[in-house]
């Protein structure tokens, strides 16, 4: 029996012997495997991101602007100083036709006078709003009167329109990053929209109005003038691209 015993004892001692040896191989697997590089490996089905999304986070890398808040900027670049504007009477107050289109005309050298609205929205703002209600009654004058769209008018409209419009715009506000996102990212908005905004209202009820002549109009409303229009159409602010459009389809 005792033969038989030491043959078990060395039996288990030898099956010991054996897994320690595994257990050591093991762990020296374990610490080989853990000090090779890791790979992240995409699971089975799931398609690798678009070139969209790549592209978008190859551009953390470099210096860009958040689109994710309204972006408020002036294309007004150095602008003339602006000079002070007085309060003029009601042109539906004026008494005869000749008074009202002289009235209309000075109005519209008032609107001619643009305003700074970046770094600071609040200077000069009596005479912006002067302005403001200006633009705002020769517009309704054209809505509810006739008669006033004489062949002296066409210049100057057209010279108001071009100081007003047709400027030199803002550079893109993120022109190496990603793709503008209309559904995520806030626009680029135009800070002098309050002005822009009833020049173009005002523009569009002047060629819609019934007494508005094509024939007279072309002189002024050239080529030149067209092209220069469709220009607006690189403004990163929707609000004005949309109004481009709409006179643009009239």
């Amino acid at each position: 029996m005792a033969s038989g015993n030491s043959v078990i004892v060395s039996s288990q001692i030898s099956v010991s012997s054996t897994s320690v040896l595994a257990t050591e191989s093991s762990c020296q697997n374990s610490i080989a495997i853990s000090d090779s590089p890791r790979h992240h490996t995409v699971p089975h089905g799931e398609a690798h991101p678009p070139p969209t999304q790549l592209i978008k986070l190859n551009s953390l890398a470099g210096p860009t602007v958040s689109r994710k808040e309204k972006l408020h900027t002036s294309s007004r670049f150095g602008a003339p100083k602006s000079r002070e504007l007085n309060p003029l009477p009601l042109i539906k107050d004026s008494d005869n036709q000749e008074k009202r289109e002289e009235l209309f005309i000075q109005k519209l050298k008032q609107c001619s006078v643009v305003f700074e609205f970046v770094p600071d929205i609040l200077s000069d703002l009596k005479d912006k709003e002067v302005k403001r209600a200006a633009l705002h009654e020769l517009t309704e004058y054209l809505t509810e009167n006739s008669g006033i769209i004489t062949d002296s008018i066409y210049p100057e409209v057209v010279r108001m329109v071009e100081v007003n419009l047709f400027r030199t715009l803002p550079p893109p506000s993120n022109p190496s990053g990603a793709e503008f996102d209309p559904e995520e990212d806030e626009p680029t908005l135009e800070a002098a929209w309050p002005h822009l905004q009833l020049v173009y209202e005002f523009l569009l009820r002047f060629i819609e109005s019934p007494n508005f002549q094509p024939n007279v109009a072309k002189r002024y409303f050239d080529t030149k003038f067209v092209l220069q229009l469709l220009e607006l159409f690189d403004s990163e602010d929707p609000r004005e691209r949309d109004l481009v459009k709409t006179i643009l389809h009239r």
